[in-house]
């Protein structure tokens, strides 16, 4: 197998792993109870859709950083959910 080829195959696979975790982050803040916390995490989403977007317009490796860079947007994206829930905890 070329080495072309075997980066097409390998671009190709990351993008479709990638794609699973963009499936699976969730805008889950009701805008109407958190409209502030529920915009944060919509931009969380949006830039994971740039970073998305930029690893398939890029055929070179960037060392992980991308995948480093999503992974800490869906973090960031479950800390906004968990700071609704206990917004909603604190003030019944």
């Amino acid at each position: 197998m070329t080495r072309k080829a075997l980066s097409g195959m390998m671009l190709a696979i990351a993008l479709m792993l990638g794609s699973l975790g963009f499936a699976q982050m969730k805008q889950n803040i009701n805008p109407h109870s958190h409209p502030n916390l529920a915009a944060a995490q919509r931009f969380c989403d949006q830039a994971f859709q740039k970073v998305s977007a930029a690893q398939s317009a890029n055929e070179c490796d960037m060392d992980g950083h991308a995948a480093k860079a999503k992974d800490l947007l869906e973090q960031a994206s479950r800390e906004l959910r968990q700071a609704a829930v206990a917004a909603n905890k604190n003030h019944k």
